[in-house]
Protein backbone atom coordinates (compact mmCIF):
# COMPACT_ATOMS: atom_id res chain seq x y z
CA UNK A 1 0.00 0.00 0.00
CA UNK A 2 1.49 3.44 -0.70
CA UNK A 3 2.26 5.76 2.37
CA UNK A 4 0.06 8.97 2.27
CA UNK A 5 2.18 12.10 3.58
CA UNK A 6 1.22 15.27 4.56
CA UNK A 7 2.37 18.54 3.59
CA UNK A 8 2.59 21.53 5.70
CA UNK A 9 4.37 25.12 5.10
CA UNK A 10 7.69 26.06 6.84
CA UNK A 11 7.08 27.53 10.28
CA UNK A 12 8.40 31.05 8.78
CA UNK A 13 5.90 31.33 6.33
CA UNK A 14 2.80 29.92 9.45
CA UNK A 15 4.35 33.06 12.19
CA UNK A 16 4.20 35.74 8.59
CA UNK A 17 1.04 34.77 8.16
CA UNK A 18 -0.56 34.70 11.82
CA UNK A 19 1.48 38.24 12.36
CA UNK A 20 -0.50 39.62 8.96
CA UNK A 21 -3.79 38.19 10.34
CA UNK A 22 -3.61 39.50 13.91
CA UNK A 23 -2.21 43.16 11.99
CA UNK A 24 -5.41 43.22 9.91
CA UNK A 25 -7.75 42.15 12.83
CA UNK A 26 -6.24 44.98 15.07
CA UNK A 27 -5.88 47.84 12.44
CA UNK A 28 -10.02 46.59 11.62
CA UNK A 29 -10.73 46.78 15.59
CA UNK A 30 -9.39 50.18 15.83
CA UNK A 31 -10.95 51.90 12.80
CA UNK A 32 -14.14 50.60 14.06
CA UNK A 33 -13.32 52.25 17.29
CA UNK A 34 -11.92 55.18 16.04
CA UNK A 35 -15.11 55.39 13.64
CA UNK A 36 -17.38 54.99 16.75
CA UNK A 37 -15.84 58.00 17.87
CA UNK A 38 -16.39 60.11 15.58
CA UNK A 39 -19.62 58.95 13.19
CA UNK A 40 -19.64 61.52 11.05
CA UNK A 41 -15.82 62.38 10.60
CA UNK A 42 -16.45 65.84 11.21
CA UNK A 43 -14.12 65.07 14.91
CA UNK A 44 -10.64 63.64 14.66
CA UNK A 45 -8.68 62.58 17.34
CA UNK A 46 -4.42 61.79 17.27
CA UNK A 47 -5.39 59.05 19.69
CA UNK A 48 -8.69 57.59 20.28
CA UNK A 49 -7.01 56.27 23.84
CA UNK A 50 -7.01 59.46 25.87
CA UNK A 51 -7.88 58.72 29.40
CA UNK A 52 -11.65 59.28 29.50
CA UNK A 53 -13.64 59.77 33.15
CA UNK A 54 -16.35 57.59 34.16
CA UNK A 55 -20.40 59.24 34.11
CA UNK A 56 -19.49 62.40 36.23
CA UNK A 57 -23.22 62.06 38.06
CA UNK A 58 -26.35 59.69 38.17
CA UNK A 59 -30.06 61.93 38.53
CA UNK A 60 -32.88 60.74 39.80
CA UNK A 61 -35.40 59.21 36.86
CA UNK A 62 -37.61 61.81 37.20
CA UNK A 63 -35.95 65.02 36.43
CA UNK A 64 -35.38 63.83 32.57
CA UNK A 65 -32.54 65.82 31.63
CA UNK A 66 -32.09 63.83 27.97
CA UNK A 67 -35.27 63.92 27.31
CA UNK A 68 -36.21 65.89 23.97
CA UNK A 69 -32.92 65.57 22.36
CA UNK A 70 -33.22 67.10 18.65
CA UNK A 71 -31.88 65.02 15.79
CA UNK A 72 -29.47 66.00 13.29
CA UNK A 73 -29.75 65.02 9.67
CA UNK A 74 -25.97 65.92 8.12
CA UNK A 75 -24.41 62.15 7.25
CA UNK A 76 -20.80 63.78 5.99
CA UNK A 77 -18.30 66.43 7.05
CA UNK A 78 -17.02 68.68 4.96
CA UNK A 79 -14.68 70.80 6.96
CA UNK A 80 -13.52 68.30 9.75
CA UNK A 81 -11.71 69.80 13.50
CA UNK A 82 -8.36 67.94 14.22
CA UNK A 83 -7.63 67.28 17.70
CA UNK A 84 -4.23 67.14 19.07
CA UNK A 85 -2.98 64.46 21.49
CA UNK A 86 -5.46 65.14 25.03
CA UNK A 87 -1.67 65.01 27.27
CA UNK A 88 -0.10 67.52 24.72
CA UNK A 89 -3.25 69.90 25.19
CA UNK A 90 -3.43 69.62 28.83
CA UNK A 91 0.57 71.05 29.13
CA UNK A 92 -0.06 73.42 26.24
CA UNK A 93 -2.89 75.60 27.51
CA UNK A 94 -1.31 74.47 31.47
CA UNK A 95 2.00 76.47 30.15
CA UNK A 96 -0.62 79.46 28.52
CA UNK A 97 -2.56 79.92 31.29
CA UNK A 98 0.54 80.60 33.72
CA UNK A 99 1.66 83.21 30.76
CA UNK A 100 -0.14 86.44 31.97
CA UNK A 101 1.76 87.97 28.99
CA UNK A 102 0.23 86.26 26.37
CA UNK A 103 -3.67 87.73 27.02
CA UNK A 104 -1.73 91.65 27.27
CA UNK A 105 -2.99 94.46 27.11
CA UNK A 106 -5.90 94.54 29.15
CA UNK A 107 -8.78 96.18 28.68
CA UNK A 108 -9.82 99.00 31.38
CA UNK A 109 -13.66 99.27 32.53
CA UNK A 110 -15.36 102.27 33.55
CA UNK A 111 -16.48 102.45 36.89
CA UNK A 112 -19.94 104.07 38.51
CA UNK A 113 -23.07 103.57 39.36
CA UNK A 114 -26.23 103.73 37.93
CA UNK A 115 -29.92 102.01 38.11
CA UNK A 116 -29.09 99.79 35.43
CA UNK A 117 -26.16 97.23 35.55
CA UNK A 118 -25.20 97.76 32.10
CA UNK A 119 -25.22 101.93 33.13
CA UNK A 120 -28.37 102.39 30.11
CA UNK A 121 -25.94 104.41 27.24
CA UNK A 122 -27.70 106.33 24.61
CA UNK A 123 -26.56 105.28 20.58
CA UNK A 124 -23.89 107.33 20.10
CA UNK A 125 -22.40 106.84 23.34
CA UNK A 126 -22.77 103.09 22.88
CA UNK A 127 -20.60 103.36 19.25
CA UNK A 128 -18.23 106.17 20.07
CA UNK A 129 -16.16 102.89 22.16
CA UNK A 130 -16.49 101.44 18.69
CA UNK A 131 -12.99 103.41 18.14
CA UNK A 132 -10.79 101.76 20.48
CA UNK A 133 -7.21 102.86 21.03
CA UNK A 134 -5.43 101.44 23.68
CA UNK A 135 -4.38 104.80 25.44
CA UNK A 136 -6.13 103.83 28.85
CA UNK A 137 -10.08 104.48 27.76
CA UNK A 138 -12.02 102.97 30.33
CA UNK A 139 -14.92 100.66 28.43
CA UNK A 140 -18.51 100.85 29.71
CA UNK A 141 -18.74 96.98 30.69
CA UNK A 142 -21.57 96.12 32.90
CA UNK A 143 -21.64 96.28 36.89
CA UNK A 144 -22.77 99.51 37.30
CA UNK A 145 -24.69 97.66 39.68
CA UNK A 146 -23.64 94.99 42.06
CA UNK A 147 -23.84 91.41 40.76
CA UNK A 148 -26.01 89.26 43.22
CA UNK A 149 -24.01 86.01 44.46
CA UNK A 150 -22.67 85.13 47.47
CA UNK A 151 -19.46 85.66 49.14
CA UNK A 152 -18.43 82.08 48.81
CA UNK A 153 -19.38 81.66 45.15
CA UNK A 154 -17.81 85.37 44.54
CA UNK A 155 -14.60 84.08 45.51
CA UNK A 156 -14.72 80.40 43.74
CA UNK A 157 -15.44 82.55 40.53
CA UNK A 158 -12.15 85.16 41.29
CA UNK A 159 -10.20 82.07 42.08
CA UNK A 160 -10.70 80.06 38.73
CA UNK A 161 -7.64 80.99 36.92
CA UNK A 162 -7.33 78.36 33.89
CA UNK A 163 -10.12 77.61 31.73
CA UNK A 164 -14.12 78.13 32.76
CA UNK A 165 -17.21 76.79 31.74
CA UNK A 166 -20.11 78.74 31.84
CA UNK A 167 -24.23 78.51 31.24
CA UNK A 168 -27.24 79.36 32.92
CA UNK A 169 -30.91 78.42 33.49
CA UNK A 170 -33.37 81.12 34.57
CA UNK A 171 -36.96 80.36 34.99
CA UNK A 172 -36.56 77.04 35.28
CA UNK A 173 -36.49 76.92 31.53
CA UNK A 174 -33.82 73.98 31.12
CA UNK A 175 -32.57 70.60 32.19
CA UNK A 176 -28.41 70.33 33.85
CA UNK A 177 -26.70 68.24 31.81
CA UNK A 178 -23.08 66.18 32.34
CA UNK A 179 -20.61 66.89 29.72
CA UNK A 180 -19.25 63.56 28.72
CA UNK A 181 -15.80 62.26 27.73
CA UNK A 182 -14.03 64.50 29.38
CA UNK A 183 -10.11 64.16 30.28
CA UNK A 184 -8.82 62.67 33.74
CA UNK A 185 -6.78 65.70 34.63
CA UNK A 186 -9.21 68.31 32.52
CA UNK A 187 -10.95 69.25 36.02
CA UNK A 188 -8.06 70.60 37.40
CA UNK A 189 -7.90 72.78 34.65
CA UNK A 190 -11.65 73.70 34.09
CA UNK A 191 -13.95 75.13 36.28
CA UNK A 192 -17.80 74.25 35.93
CA UNK A 193 -20.06 77.37 36.63
CA UNK A 194 -24.28 77.33 36.30
CA UNK A 195 -25.64 80.36 37.28
CA UNK A 196 -29.26 79.47 38.45
CA UNK A 197 -32.21 82.15 39.69
CA UNK A 198 -34.66 81.29 42.84
CA UNK A 199 -37.33 79.56 40.40
CA UNK A 200 -34.32 77.14 39.30
CA UNK A 201 -33.73 76.31 42.68
CA UNK A 202 -36.97 75.41 43.68
CA UNK A 203 -36.89 72.95 40.60
CA UNK A 204 -33.43 71.24 41.90
CA UNK A 205 -34.45 71.26 45.28
CA UNK A 206 -37.82 69.72 44.50
CA UNK A 207 -36.08 66.58 42.88
CA UNK A 208 -33.84 66.16 45.42
CA UNK A 209 -30.39 67.12 43.15
CA UNK A 210 -28.98 69.60 46.14
CA UNK A 211 -29.88 69.68 50.00
CA UNK A 212 -31.66 72.96 51.36
CA UNK A 213 -30.12 75.17 53.37
CA UNK A 214 -26.27 74.49 51.87
CA UNK A 215 -24.39 77.39 51.41
CA UNK A 216 -22.40 75.97 48.43
CA UNK A 217 -24.20 73.98 45.42
CA UNK A 218 -22.81 71.34 43.21
CA UNK A 219 -24.39 68.76 40.68
CA UNK A 220 -21.75 66.53 39.20
CA UNK A 221 -19.22 69.09 37.70
CA UNK A 222 -21.36 71.87 37.96
CA UNK A 223 -20.71 74.51 40.71
CA UNK A 224 -24.67 75.94 40.95
CA UNK A 225 -24.49 80.02 41.72
CA UNK A 226 -27.30 81.47 43.11
CA UNK A 227 -28.14 84.90 41.68
CA UNK A 228 -30.68 87.43 42.94
CA UNK A 229 -32.33 88.01 39.53
CA UNK A 230 -34.74 90.25 41.34
CA UNK A 231 -32.30 92.89 41.61
CA UNK A 232 -31.37 92.77 37.91
CA UNK A 233 -33.53 92.85 34.53
CA UNK A 234 -37.28 91.92 34.87
CA UNK A 235 -36.44 89.76 31.48
CA UNK A 236 -35.07 86.28 33.11
CA UNK A 237 -32.91 86.00 29.19
CA UNK A 238 -31.63 89.67 30.15
CA UNK A 239 -30.69 88.11 33.15
CA UNK A 240 -28.49 85.46 31.50
CA UNK A 241 -26.52 87.37 29.04
CA UNK A 242 -24.87 88.60 31.59
CA UNK A 243 -22.55 85.16 32.44
CA UNK A 244 -23.13 84.71 28.84
CA UNK A 245 -20.87 88.19 27.53
CA UNK A 246 -19.48 89.82 30.92
CA UNK A 247 -17.69 85.98 31.98
CA UNK A 248 -14.20 87.48 31.23
CA UNK A 249 -15.14 90.22 34.13
CA UNK A 250 -17.14 87.42 36.31
CA UNK A 251 -13.79 85.48 35.75
CA UNK A 252 -11.13 87.55 35.77
CA UNK A 253 -8.38 85.37 36.30
CA UNK A 254 -9.64 82.61 33.64
CA UNK A 255 -7.50 82.79 30.62
CA UNK A 256 -10.16 80.85 28.28
CA UNK A 257 -13.59 80.22 28.34
CA UNK A 258 -16.65 78.48 27.02
CA UNK A 259 -20.37 79.63 26.97
CA UNK A 260 -22.68 76.60 27.12
CA UNK A 261 -26.50 77.54 26.45
CA UNK A 262 -28.09 74.93 29.37
CA UNK A 263 -30.07 73.54 25.84
CA UNK A 264 -27.30 71.85 25.23
CA UNK A 265 -24.38 68.52 26.73
CA UNK A 266 -20.53 69.30 25.61
CA UNK A 267 -19.55 65.98 24.71
CA UNK A 268 -15.98 66.92 24.10
CA UNK A 269 -13.33 67.58 26.70
CA UNK A 270 -13.27 71.41 26.86
CA UNK A 271 -9.44 71.37 26.35
CA UNK A 272 -9.18 69.94 23.34
CA UNK A 273 -11.95 72.27 21.73
CA UNK A 274 -10.12 75.63 23.12
CA UNK A 275 -7.16 74.04 22.16
CA UNK A 276 -8.20 72.95 18.42
CA UNK A 277 -10.82 76.03 17.70
CA UNK A 278 -8.61 78.96 19.63
CA UNK A 279 -5.36 78.23 20.53
CA UNK A 280 -4.77 76.28 17.09
CA UNK A 281 -6.13 78.82 14.90
CA UNK A 282 -4.69 81.73 16.61
CA UNK A 283 -8.34 83.16 17.09
CA UNK A 284 -9.68 85.30 19.48
CA UNK A 285 -13.51 83.43 19.62
CA UNK A 286 -14.82 80.51 17.75
CA UNK A 287 -18.62 79.94 17.49
CA UNK A 288 -20.62 78.21 15.29
CA UNK A 289 -22.31 79.85 11.75
CA UNK A 290 -26.18 79.90 11.90
CA UNK A 291 -27.73 76.91 9.96
CA UNK A 292 -29.64 78.90 7.84
CA UNK A 293 -28.75 82.41 7.80
CA UNK A 294 -26.02 85.17 6.73
CA UNK A 295 -27.42 88.80 7.09
CA UNK A 296 -28.65 89.97 10.11
CA UNK A 297 -32.21 91.29 8.52
CA UNK A 298 -32.98 87.63 8.28
CA UNK A 299 -32.53 86.66 11.84
CA UNK A 300 -34.05 89.60 12.67
CA UNK A 301 -37.56 89.21 10.16
CA UNK A 302 -37.42 85.53 11.25
CA UNK A 303 -37.54 86.88 15.36
CA UNK A 304 -40.48 88.47 14.43
CA UNK A 305 -42.26 86.09 12.71
CA UNK A 306 -41.67 83.25 15.34
CA UNK A 307 -42.25 85.62 17.71
CA UNK A 308 -39.13 84.92 19.39
CA UNK A 309 -39.12 88.80 20.89
CA UNK A 310 -42.89 89.74 21.03
CA UNK A 311 -42.25 94.06 20.39
CA UNK A 312 -41.74 94.32 16.73
CA UNK A 313 -41.84 97.79 16.20
CA UNK A 314 -38.66 97.88 18.77
CA UNK A 315 -37.04 95.44 16.66
CA UNK A 316 -37.80 97.63 13.70
CA UNK A 317 -36.08 100.55 15.95
CA UNK A 318 -32.91 98.30 16.69
CA UNK A 319 -32.37 97.55 12.71
CA UNK A 320 -32.84 100.83 11.50
CA UNK A 321 -30.55 102.51 13.97
CA UNK A 322 -28.11 99.54 12.47
CA UNK A 323 -28.76 100.63 9.22
CA UNK A 324 -28.67 104.19 10.15
CA UNK A 325 -24.75 103.95 11.58
CA UNK A 326 -23.33 101.49 8.75
CA UNK A 327 -24.62 97.90 8.59
CA UNK A 328 -24.66 96.27 5.93
CA UNK A 329 -25.69 92.53 4.07
CA UNK A 330 -22.94 90.34 4.10
CA UNK A 331 -20.96 90.43 1.43
CA UNK A 332 -17.78 88.55 0.22
CA UNK A 333 -16.13 91.61 0.97
CA UNK A 334 -16.61 90.93 4.58
CA UNK A 335 -14.24 88.14 4.65
CA UNK A 336 -12.47 86.38 6.28
CA UNK A 337 -16.01 86.82 8.01
CA UNK A 338 -18.46 84.05 6.37
CA UNK A 339 -21.65 85.29 7.64
CA UNK A 340 -23.51 88.14 9.99
CA UNK A 341 -25.84 85.37 11.51
CA UNK A 342 -23.68 82.43 14.36
CA UNK A 343 -25.11 80.24 16.11
CA UNK A 344 -24.41 81.57 20.08
CA UNK A 345 -25.82 79.06 22.15
CA UNK A 346 -21.75 78.05 22.09
CA UNK A 347 -18.80 80.36 22.30
CA UNK A 348 -14.95 79.79 22.86
CA UNK A 349 -13.00 82.93 23.95
CA UNK A 350 -9.49 83.69 24.60
CA UNK A 351 -9.86 86.33 27.61
CA UNK A 352 -7.83 88.89 25.56
CA UNK A 353 -8.37 92.40 24.44
CA UNK A 354 -10.11 91.39 20.80
CA UNK A 355 -12.77 89.47 22.68
CA UNK A 356 -13.09 91.20 26.12
CA UNK A 357 -13.81 94.31 23.96
CA UNK A 358 -16.05 92.74 21.55
CA UNK A 359 -17.70 90.38 24.44
CA UNK A 360 -18.30 94.52 25.97
CA UNK A 361 -19.66 96.01 22.87
CA UNK A 362 -22.21 93.92 22.29
CA UNK A 363 -23.10 93.49 25.99
CA UNK A 364 -23.74 97.22 25.56
CA UNK A 365 -26.23 96.65 22.45
CA UNK A 366 -28.24 93.51 24.05
CA UNK A 367 -29.43 95.65 27.47
CA UNK A 368 -30.10 98.81 25.11
CA UNK A 369 -32.42 96.58 22.93
CA UNK A 370 -33.05 92.84 24.19
CA UNK A 371 -31.49 89.91 24.56
CA UNK A 372 -31.40 88.46 21.36
CA UNK A 373 -27.31 88.80 20.67
CA UNK A 374 -27.58 87.16 17.06
CA UNK A 375 -28.98 91.05 16.19
CA UNK A 376 -26.53 92.92 17.16
CA UNK A 377 -23.75 90.72 16.29
CA UNK A 378 -22.82 92.12 12.80
CA UNK A 379 -22.77 95.57 13.41
CA UNK A 380 -20.61 95.32 17.03
CA UNK A 381 -17.93 93.10 15.01
CA UNK A 382 -17.86 95.16 11.56
CA UNK A 383 -17.94 98.54 13.77
CA UNK A 384 -15.13 97.77 16.13
CA UNK A 385 -11.73 99.36 14.73
CA UNK A 386 -10.04 96.45 16.53
CA UNK A 387 -10.94 93.68 14.40
CA UNK A 388 -11.92 90.40 15.71
CA UNK A 389 -9.90 87.47 14.95
CA UNK A 390 -13.07 84.96 14.81
CA UNK A 391 -13.47 81.11 14.02
CA UNK A 392 -16.69 80.91 12.52
CA UNK A 393 -16.93 77.36 12.10
CA UNK A 394 -19.56 74.89 10.03
CA UNK A 395 -22.86 73.21 11.84
CA UNK A 396 -21.89 70.19 10.66
CA UNK A 397 -19.26 70.23 13.59
CA UNK A 398 -21.67 72.03 16.20
CA UNK A 399 -23.53 68.88 15.94
CA UNK A 400 -20.79 66.77 16.90
CA UNK A 401 -19.41 68.57 19.47
CA UNK A 402 -22.81 69.04 21.41
CA UNK A 403 -26.08 67.40 21.42
CA UNK A 404 -29.37 70.19 21.77
CA UNK A 405 -32.16 69.46 23.43
CA UNK A 406 -35.29 71.13 23.63
CA UNK A 407 -35.69 73.28 26.28
CA UNK A 408 -38.57 72.29 29.24
CA UNK A 409 -41.93 71.88 27.33
CA UNK A 410 -45.25 72.92 28.72
CA UNK A 411 -47.62 70.00 27.62
CA UNK A 412 -50.64 71.49 25.94
CA UNK A 413 -52.74 67.74 26.09
CA UNK A 414 -51.06 65.23 24.48
CA UNK A 415 -49.41 67.65 21.78
CA UNK A 416 -46.21 69.86 22.12
CA UNK A 417 -45.70 73.63 20.62
CA UNK A 418 -42.50 73.76 19.31
CA UNK A 419 -41.78 76.13 16.86
CA UNK A 420 -41.22 75.54 13.04
CA UNK A 421 -37.98 77.21 11.42
CA UNK A 422 -37.45 78.12 7.89
CA UNK A 423 -34.80 79.08 5.32
CA UNK A 424 -35.54 82.25 4.38
CA UNK A 425 -37.70 85.35 5.66
CA UNK A 426 -40.00 87.61 3.93
CA UNK A 427 -40.04 91.40 5.18
CA UNK A 428 -43.47 91.81 5.58
CA UNK A 429 -43.44 91.56 9.32
CA UNK A 430 -41.25 95.32 9.69
CA UNK A 431 -42.36 98.72 8.44
CA UNK A 432 -39.55 99.94 6.59
CA UNK A 433 -41.17 101.37 3.74
CA UNK A 434 -39.04 104.92 3.06
CA UNK A 435 -36.96 103.29 5.95
CA UNK A 436 -32.71 103.74 5.79
CA UNK A 437 -32.88 99.88 5.71
CA UNK A 438 -34.43 100.28 2.69
CA UNK A 439 -31.35 100.34 0.77
CA UNK A 440 -29.93 97.40 2.92
CA UNK A 441 -32.92 94.94 2.28
CA UNK A 442 -32.35 95.68 -2.27
CA UNK A 443 -28.92 94.45 -1.53
CA UNK A 444 -29.52 91.50 0.65
CA UNK A 445 -31.97 90.21 -2.29
CA UNK A 446 -29.59 91.34 -4.88
CA UNK A 447 -32.39 94.04 -6.31
CA UNK A 448 -29.94 97.43 -5.94
CA UNK A 449 -29.26 98.76 -9.06
CA UNK A 450 -27.21 101.37 -7.92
Amino acid sequence: MGKVTATTAPLFFQSKLLCISLLYLFTTLFLAFYHSLSPTKCLFRSSPFDPIQPPLFSYPPSYGEHKYAIPTDRSSCSSPVFFSDYGTVVEEIHNLCKNSSAFLPALRYLQGKSESFGGNLNTQKRISYFNYSNNGIKVPCGFFKNFPVSNSDQIAMETCNGVVVVSAIFNDHDKIRQPIRVGSKTLETVCFFMFVDDITLEGLYYHKLIPPNSPDYKIGVWRIVKVSSKKLYDNPAMNGVIPKYLVHRLFPNSKFSIWIDAKLQLMVDPLLLIHSLVVSTNTDMAISKHPFYVHSMEEAMATARWKKWLDVDSLTRQMETYCENGLQPWTPAKLPYTTDVPDSALILRKHGLGSNLFSCLLFNELEAFNPRDQLGFAFVRDGMNLKLKLNMFEVEVFEQIVVEYRHNLKKLGNSEATPQRTKRETHKYFFLNGSSCHKYLLEMWGESHS
